[in-house]
């Protein structure tokens, strides 16, 4: 399950998400506005605010395809 710290910092990199529309674990990060370069900054905030480090094979486009896959990398770092 998201926490919502999780989803603030999400939030930040997702400029076609209007702040009143749900963020939903399935929904395509693409879709919503996060590209390349907001991958990268995203891995740094999220890596910073957990205190973790993703290992190398989590980044994928898999791993940034949904919230939902996102999370599972962060809380497997975190475990």
């Amino acid at each position: 399950m998201l926490d919502s710290q999780f989803e603030e910092i999400l939030r930040r990199f997702l400029p076609h998400l209007r702040a009143n529309q749900p963020l939903k674990p399935d929904m395509r990060l693409r879709e919503v506005g996060l590209d390349s370069l907001a991958m990268v900054e995203l891995l740094s905030a999220v890596e910073k605010e957990y205190g973790i480090r993703l290992d190398d094979r989590a980044m994928t486009t898999e791993t940034f395809e949904t919230p939902a896959t996102l999370w599972r990398a962060v809380d497997a770092a975190r475990s």
